[in-house]
């Protein structure tokens, strides 16, 4: 009886909203100031209906995909595939579910190295092998912190953030830099992807929840007056169920393993032994820290170094840490690297104007204004203060078109999404560049010595939850 009673006051409240319309309604509720008017809908509805197109284009949209409605045919062709200058890639990559791009994009760029180095017909560096010792970091700098931080409150922002971001998958090539340092390198033939390594929310969900509770008994223990000693220890366990989650979804990670390879010449090297430190030696053969981090970001003063807290994956290593100038300073160091062959990490917000079919970022590519009739523009500066814009996507810069003064046109990324887009690559025009650029790696030798001394002033330490925080996917 009492679910019809309630049936039939719903039928009631139906028919009175059939009779005297919605803004009567409206008007039986409080209205205050700030709050949504009869007398502005009215307005509103006078206002779409004295459009004479919405007809047409509320047909359109409502029975149509919006991403396919906002393409500007009119760009589509404009923009060809060749480049003034494109370092040698072999081999498309593809991270598949997962938020390791900064990873693949580190990798890559230094792939590209041992390869001419070694005159190897193809090569791939094992990103899960490193991928593995990054979670178990990640996982032991939470735990530290929360462990520093056991006298604040739930509420401090510090302690929420922590909480928020216990281990997450994305990254910088600085924390490439603390984990390849400290633990080396495999070739992917070592230490292969598994299918957590392909699909990385599962993993980052079990490793969520684990740590979070794990802060829990921490504070709980601190604020017993539990010895330090007990505190360590309980954190110590704790990153043994970590290893173990690791092991199970990832795989053991080797100490030790033999592997050769083909050179171009179809020669097979001799069978040897390795370590992960050795082969990284061997391999890698190039100081990380002679690479310069560059970045873009207008909402903050040029040509100071800033750094970002706790943006890094092992407690002893490195933050984020960058010198911020305006994006045509950094390109004749990028052209400079291209046209030596040597590939960079970079990063983007790539999400935007992205004609993912064609593999192609232009500014062009979608005209969403004029479907809806609104004005959408925003500068660099306020997409980044507005959280609309950020550093979300990494990637191997590789190439470069110039114009007859030498002014690049477009550029040339290697991706890590398989063979999607441009044959697995991404064509930038140079506006766009300009537009959604933000991080760039690049050696020391390329870039203009005034540059570099800029490097040489402190930092400005900037909190985790910076507008431009934001672990690249």
């Amino acid at each position: 009886m009492k679910n019809n009673f309630h049936f039939i006051k719903l039928q009631v409240l139906l028919s009175i909203v059939g009779i005297f319309g919605i803004t009567t309604l409206v008007a039986q509720t409080r209205i205050t100031e700030g709050s949504i008017t009869p007398e502005m809908l009215a307005a509103f509805r006078a206002e779409t209906a004295n459009q004479p197109s919405v007809k047409a284009i509320r047909n359109a949209v409502t029975s149509g995909n919006v991403g396919q409605l906002v393409q500007n045919n009119e760009n589509k062709g404009k923009i060809d595939d060749f480049f003034t200058y494109k370092v040698k890639v072999d081999g498309i990559s593809d991270q598949k579910s997962s938020g390791r791009c900064w990873l693949f994009a580190s990798l890559n760029a230094m792939r590209g190295l041992a390869i001419e180095k070694h005159k190897m017909k193809n090569f791939f560096f094992s990103q899960s092998y490193s991928f593995f010792f990054d979670q178990l970091e990640k996982s032991n700098l939470f735990l530290q912190e929360i462990i520093q931080t056991g006298n604040l409150p739930l509420s401090d922002r510090k302690v929420e953030w922590l909480l928020k971001n216990p281990a997450a998958d994305g990254g910088v090539w600085s924390s490439f830099v603390n984990i390849v340092e400290k633990y080396g390198v495999v070739p992917s033939s070592v230490m292969p992807d598994s299918k957590q390594a392909e699909n990385t929310r599962s993993i980052n969900n079990v490793l969520t929840t684990l740590l979070r509770s794990d802060a829990l008994k921490l504070r709980a223990m601190i604020s017993s007056g539990s010895k330090q000693a007990d505190i360590r220890k309980a954190k110590t366990d704790m990153l043994g169920e970590v290893y173990r989650i690791l092991s199970v979804s990832l795989g053991e990670p080797p100490q030790q393993f033999t592997w050769r390879y083909e050179d171009k010449d179809g020669k097979v090297s001799e069978l040897a032994t390795y370590t992960p430190q050795s082969f990284f030696k061997e391999f890698i053969e190039v100081d990380l820290h002679d690479y310069v981090q560059l970045m873009d970001d207008p909402s903050r003063e040029y040509y100071k170094v800033y750094e970002i807290e706790y943006d890094r994956n092992t407690y002893e290593g490195a933050n984020w840490k960058y010198l911020n100038i305006p994006v045509n300073e950094m390109k004749p160091a990028a052209i400079a690297s291209i046209k030596a062959g040597e590939a960079m990490y970079y990063s983007c917000d790539v999400g935007k104007q992205l004609d993912r079919e064609n593999g192609i970022l232009d500014l062009a590519n979608y005209d969403t204004e004029s479907l809806f009739g609104v004005t959408l523009s925003m500068t660099k500066k306020e997409r980044i203060q507005t959280f609309e814009s950020s550093s979300s996507h990494g990637m191997t810069l590789c190439g470069v078109d110039l114009d007859a003064e030498g002014k690049p046109v477009k550029w040339l990324v290697e991706n890590s999404w398989g063979k999607t887009g441009h044959d697995g690559f991404l064509i930038m025009t140079d506006r766009w560049f300009d537009a959604y650029m933000f991080r760039l790696i690049v050696h020391k030798k390329y870039v203009d010595p005034q540059i570099l001394k800029l490097l040489e002033q402190p930092a400005v330490l900037l909190p985790a939850w910076d507008p431009m925080f934001a672990p690249v996917e």
